[in-house]
């Protein structure tokens, strides 16, 4: 899932082309292109949406969004380890794959002893 979520915006590197921001999404800080909000200033919440900000939010509504979110989980699925997501989804959709490694390395191996 792919949300828009509110953060605040905490640096903005003017230097860059396209202009890019670093946002605080509650604790987890990630870099997202401010092209769309040109004007946007330190301090300001914005809702992101696959690395672009695309509108300004007032900070009682962003807190209420990232509470509810937090509660949920979703920030979790949207920021958390995405090795660890894709790992626990290739073991829980394939759980005989690591056999299935285990006989191609013995095959390997048997070939090389020959």
């Amino acid at each position: 899932m792919c949300l828009a979520v509110p953060g605040k915006v905490v640096a903005i590197d003017d230097r860059t082309d396209p202009l890019t921001g670093l946002i605080d999404f509650g604790g987890v800080r990630k870099q997202a292109c401010l092209e769309y909000l040109p004007d946007v200033e330190v301090g300001e919440y914005v809702i992101v949406h696959v690395g672009f900000a695309l509108q300004r939010l007032d900070e009682e509504s962003a807190r209420a969004s990232l509470e509810l979110f937090e509660q949920l989980g979703l920030l979790e699925e949207e920021f958390g380890d995405a090795w660890e997501q894709a790992a626990q989804q290739a073991a829980t959709a394939a759980p005989h794959a690591p056999r299935a490694a285990e006989r191609a390395e013995s095959a390997v191996s048997g070939e090389e002893a020959r």
